[in-house]
């Protein structure tokens, strides 16, 4: 799709120079029928240079390309309307831009707002130069220890955030499987999760943002990333949401969980019961490990089925650990609602891209 759109912003604007080619006598341009005013061929030649620049910078993924397609779209009809006869199937090339132009000015407000998020959670961080040691460990319950150490978190920083890429699949109950890709950045010392998806739901695109911080949780869902379709939030997702941040810690930044925060029971050599309290709200989950010391299931009774607003069990089985930035972590994970009927899986987790203490918000 990406290029069959920048095909017709390249193709569609090199056409609008017929228009300059005819109003200043280049060639024979028996496509117009009528004459074009050298001033009106000068706006001709404006309108096929704004889409073309519209195109490269669409192609280069900058900001700027939708307004200036709107602009050139507009121009271009109204001297269309001039010369209809001649000119009218310009139409349906400007209704594709046109419509193309606003979905992906949507697709830009809406994520503005993720980065707009996250580059303030930058701001409040505080550097240090703290190192995880051995004796970070003693307090911990031995399947945790040897987790930690099997990650190889001993002797590396302690952490402010972590980024994450995801591709994977996803689903609702009764409904087909969608493609997506999710980039989040996670912050520590003031909990924080900030996540953005963007996927294609029946063919259409489709964004999402989860918001999570200590002031509340939510999410919103946009179909072409205009029209909400879906928005949840208040003070009974502060829980869902503490348990997912506090998921991806277990995860994706197992140097995060020596913290004061949590809280351990060891049930058996392989199993442990935590405790993770943030700003009052307190959930709590299961941690099942395998004798390599891998971290293989998390299980949580507290997080709520957005689509019946009801609380079920959920799991997150984890495997194909592999040595990423110098951690040993799961890179595919599945995310499952246990309800009365069955198990669900919802959603299929890829691990695309893990970085550390990200000092910068990073353009895609």
């Amino acid at each position: 799709m990406r290029i069959v759109l920048l095909l017709i912003l390249l193709f569609h604007g090199l056409i609008h120079f017929m228009g300059f080619a005819k109003a200043f006598h280049f060639g024979n341009l028996a496509q117009f029928t009528k004459d074009i005013p050298k001033p009106m061929g000068l706006l001709w030649l404006l309108t096929g240079l704004l889409f073309i620049v519209s195109g490269i910078l669409y192609m280069m993924k900058k900001d700027a390309w939708p307004i200036l397609a709107i602009i050139a779209v507009v121009l271009s009809q109204i001297l269309i309307f001039m010369v209809w006869t001649d000119a009218k199937f310009g139409t349906i090339a400007n209704v594709i831009v046109l419509i193309m132009a606003i979905m992906g000015y949507g697709t830009q407000t809406f994520e503005n707002s993720y980065k707009k998020d996250v580059a303030a959670a930058m701001q409040k961080m505080v550097a240090t130069d703290e190192v995880i040691t051995e004796s970070d460990l003693a307090t911990i319950p031995e399947p945790v220890r040897n987790y930690l150490n099997y990650v190889g978190v001993v002797g590396k920083p302690k952490l402010q955030n972590v980024k994450i890429v995801f591709e994977g699949e996803m689903r609702d109950r009764g409904k087909a499987w969608f493609k997506f890709t999710s980039e989040q950045y996670n912050f520590f010392d003031d909990p924080t999760r900030l996540f953005f998806m963007k996927a294609k739901v029946l063919g259409l695109p489709t964004t999402g943002y989860h918001r999570y911080t200590k002031d509340g949780a939510g999410m919103m869902i946009k179909l072409l990333s205009l029209f909400p379709v879906a928005k949840v939030d208040g003070p009974a997702m502060f829980p869902t949401e503490t348990v997912t941040f506090f998921n991806d810690l277990c995860l994706f930044a197992p140097v995060a969980l020596i913290d004061d925060r949590i809280q351990w029971e060891t049930m058996d050599k392989q199993t442990v019961k935590t405790m993770f309290t943030v700003n009052g709200t307190t959930i709590s989950a299961m941690l099942y490990f395998n004798e390599k010391g891998q971290l293989v299931n998390f299980v949580s009774d507290d997080r709520i089925s957005v689509d019946e607003m009801k609380t079920y069990p959920f799991s997150t089985p984890t495997g194909n650990y592999q040595n990423i930035n110098g951690y040993n972590l799961p890179t595919y994970g599945e995310a499952v609602w246990h309800y009365p009927d069955g198990e669900f899986v919802y959603g299929k987790f890829n691990l695309k891209s893990i970085e550390y203490n990200v000092s910068q918000l990073q353009e895609k």
